[in-house]
């Protein structure tokens, strides 16, 4: 038999069934269960009188009580404090009890990829590429019939993959790739003397995925889809001579200029300039436009014969690898001349891509096994989270970034006189508000004096709405955010570590995703820099594991740990 019972609890009134034969173990028991204090602080006391005297004790018998001489309900006050918020208790569920796809969801790190013997090379570009809104959207609306014929659905099988990584929270064995690179490249079905697969290179990997993905994801549907364009995807302009996705996402339109050296300098001598023409004894500039969908760091140095340059940073090598010299026929000179060579970007990708020149080629005569070496350089190549391409830019477009930078510095300006003025953010709306009501009052007058035929007050008035209007920039690259400033952030590296180029172990080290249209959250900085120490993923292979900003840009090289080889980068808002 039971007694309806009101427990009073703080401000709190929960209403419970008393039952005598459950002993004060069973009637503790339910006001856990109600309320989440532990039995253990808990203190029971009676307000109904005929029940008990003061705390309740454990040994005490419920059963002795003459309840039909109190009046119901029971009236009881419980004191204590909860370790969890009132209500039923929830069942633990573990992960391995969820189905596939909600455990995926729920784990605490992604899914990685299973080794098939020697495939960490894919495995890490892949892992790196994962990320990359725009192609995933653009893998998701190809068609699995666009691959050529007699070649295995390359982009088919690298979209089934990424589906099958979202699907679950285990490692995926990416068969269907591997068999598909294999097939496409046969370079990379490439057996050792006991039959193992061979170790490939990674960044042979990435530009062979890249040129089979420009062919099977050209035409407006995939830009449209990469870049979430309702329309019929980036303009003309720029797209910059891209004709597929993959040359609008990751290709840069280089501009490169070759210019004799001997018909240079005796221009020079002679009082004239480079650009002189042929009657003047000079050679012009010989000026070319050309696709390339990745940058080079080269950390081995070089110059002019004369002099060595110590790569140190990832920006001076990238400026030495866009400058040298070429041997080239001389129409001027009859010959062949040496020409300085000069390399900068016309147009900018939304994902950028910088190789790291740590391979090289070494002749071997004096060796009877073969006839050179692939080597590695381990010199040690500092490179931060953003990197700022300005200075690699042709003028043209060095001067659309400069205007979107001094833009940018001014509001900042602007932004810290307002805190320093202590004006408030609805001023400042109001502000805007007279400003653009200013702005439509001239274009009207501008439009009178139009009309009246009065030309000189009509200029003098779009004269100075233009000075009040911001000037519109042409487009220096599809994808790029509005107000594009030149800087890109890190968001994923693929390192190799070991002193044998056709061996070793590649690594991909990625940026934990934000859900799209999520706000980054502050986090700590690294000691004694400005750089977020921002949450990070390392794929060795099918072991996922978390890590930090600080970690990552500690794979510069000079010893035998893990060094960057690729590191990739999206335009940064």
């Amino acid at each position: 038999m039971s007694h309806p019972c009101t427990v009073k609890w703080g401000k709190e009134k929960v209403e419970i069934d008393l039952v005598p034969a459950a002993g004060v173990r069973g009637l503790k028991a339910e006001l856990e269960e109600k309320t989440g204090v532990p039995v253990e602080r808990m203190k029971v006391m009676p307000k109904s009188k005929g029940l008990w005297k003061g705390v309740l004790k454990d040994d005490f018998d419920l059963s002795t009580i003459d309840y039909s001489k109190i009046k119901a309900p029971l009236q009881l006050l419980l004191m204590g404090t909860a370790e969890r918020l009132a209500g039923p208790r929830q069942k633990t569920v573990f992960l391995e009890d969820l189905p596939p796809e909600e455990a995926a969801m729920v784990a605490p790190e992604p899914s990685g990829l299973v080794n098939l013997g020697n495939t960490c090379y894919l495995n890490s570009v892949v892992q790196c590429l994962r990320t990359v809104r725009p192609l995933r959207r653009a893998l998701a609306a190809a068609s699995p019939r666009s691959a050529s014929p007699g070649r295995p659905p390359f982009v088919a099988s690298l979209r089934d993959l990424y589906r099958s990584l979202d699907r679950t929270a285990d490692a995926v064995p990416p068969t269907g790739l591997v068999v598909a690179t294999k097939i496409s490249f046969p370079e990379f079905a490439r057996t050792g003397p006991q039959g193992q697969p061979m170790q490939q290179d990674a960044e042979e990997f990435y530009s062979g995925l890249l040129a089979i993905a420009a062919q099977e994801l050209g035409g407006p549907e995939a830009l449209r889809a990469g870049f979430g364009d309702g329309g019929s995807g980036p303009d003309a302009a720029a797209l910059g001579g891209a004709d597929n996705f993959i040359d609008a996402a990751f290709a840069m339109r280089m501009e490169e200029t070759l210019t004799c050296d001997e018909t240079a300098v005796a221009g020079a001598q002679d009082g004239e300039g480079a650009g002189m023409d042929l009657e003047g004894g000079a050679e012009p500039p010989v000026r070319s436009h050309d696709l390339c969908r990745k940058l080079v760091c080269n950390i081995q140095g070089g110059g002019d014969g004369s002099a060595q340059t110590n790569v140190t940073h990832i920006a001076e090598g990238i400026a030495l690898s866009l400058n040298g010299k070429v041997e080239k026929r001389s129409e001027v000179l009859g010959r062949d001349s040496v020409w300085s060579r000069r390399q900068r970007i016309a147009r900018l990708p939304p994902i950028l891509c910088v190789q790291f020149g740590r391979f090289y080629w070494k002749e071997t005569p004096d060796s009877q096994d073969h006839a050179g070496v692939k080597c590695k350089v381990m010199k040690p190549v500092a490179f931060s989270g953003t990197l700022d391409v300005y200075d690699f830019c042709t003028e043209e477009v060095q001067k659309v970034l400069k205007y979107h930078r001094a833009k940018s510095l001014s509001a900042e300006e602007e932004r810290i006189d307002r805190k320093l003025r202590g004006v408030t953010e609805e001023d400042e709306k109001d502000k805007d508000k007279a400003k653009a009501k200013a702005v439509e009052e001239e274009e009207e007058k501008a439009g009178d004096a139009m009309d009246t035929g009065d030309d000189e007050e009509a200029e003098a008035l779009r004269a100075a709405l233009a000075m009040s209007v911001e000037e519109e920039q042409p487009p220096v690259g599809p994808g790029l955010p509005d107000k594009f400033e030149g800087q890109y952030e890190l968001f994923a590296v693929v390192t190799h570590k070991g002193r044998d180029a056709d061996g070793g172990h590649y690594m991909s080290w990625v940026k934990a995703d934000l859900p799209e249209g999520g706000q980054k959250k502050s986090a700590e900085k690294i000691a004694d820099t400005e750089e977020d120490n921002d949450d990070w993923f390392v794929y060795d292979d099918d072991e996922v594991s978390p890590c930090k900003t600080e970690d990552v840009l500690k794979l510069k090289g000079g010893g035998d740990w893990h060094m960057s080889y690729l590191n990739f980068y999206r335009a940064k808002k």
